[in-house]
């Protein structure tokens, strides 16, 4: 009998579970639902919430950068570098995608997350949610000294949502967002001292397989 999945690739047995929501490690017959979720609308057509434009352009453009950027990052991932990015469910259905990324983990133990929304879902506080998850995640699981965001000082959206989840403001960036456009970037950092955790019960199954994939386990 062949292995399980879980098994050759151990990332995908990761399970975060907090009350009504869940993040996984996103699947290949993930990137259906989230196609859709993303084509069907994210934010306004006047605004640009992404240090990479990936939504503009036509839905065949959109669907083809969300599938080509899933499989690159899963491709690239090992110890030095790596993106896990995961899907979110909320009372079962597809709403979004949550990630965190790093670069010199071992050394660092800092990650930034990233994450969006279907514009459908957004209001009703799974995004604060979300990141509640993933940062309790990085701290309780993976042994992260702190986790970093940004955002567009134009995006206040998502701004309340760091300040609900408990980051501090640490500076601010000037980014290329659109052609020929520049924008400030407030950037944010949380600790597990400063971190609202969420107040639903919250359990994690798969981190020991995870942990020896990213060398946090001898």
């Amino acid at each position: 009998m062949p292995e399980p999945i879980e098994n050759l690739w151990p990332p995908f047995g990761l399970m975060i579970t907090c009350g009504p929501l869940s993040l996984t490690p996103v699947r290949d017959s993930d990137l259906p639902s989230l196609v859709a979720l993303a084509q069907s609308g994210i934010h306004s057509p006047t605004e640009m919430p992404f240090g990479f434009p990936w939504t503009l352009g036509s839905t065949e453009e959109v669907k083809l950068r969300l599938l080509q950027y899933h499989w690159a990052q899963r491709a690239t991932m090992q110890p030095a570098s790596w993106t896990l990015e995961t899907t979110v469910r909320f009372n079962g259905d597809v709403v979004g995608c949550q990630s965190i990324s790093t670069r010199d983990y071992l050394v660092t133990r800092t990650g930034e997350t990233g994450s969006w929304l279907g514009a459908k879902h957004q209001g009703r506080g799974i995004g604060t949610l979300m990141r509640q998850a993933i940062a309790a995640f990085m701290f309780d699981h993976l042994d992260a000294a702190e986790v970093t965001s940004a955002a567009f000082v134009d995006n206040p959206a998502s701004l309340a949502v760091s300040r609900k989840v408990g980051y501090r403001e640490n500076g601010v960036d000037r980014l290329k967002r659109r052609d020929g456009e520049v924008a400030q970037s407030q950037k944010l950092v949380v600790t597990a001292e400063t971190l609202n955790r969420p107040r639903h019960a919250f359990t994690v199954d798969g981190t020991s397989p995870l942990r020896k994939f990213l060398g946090l386990t001898p």
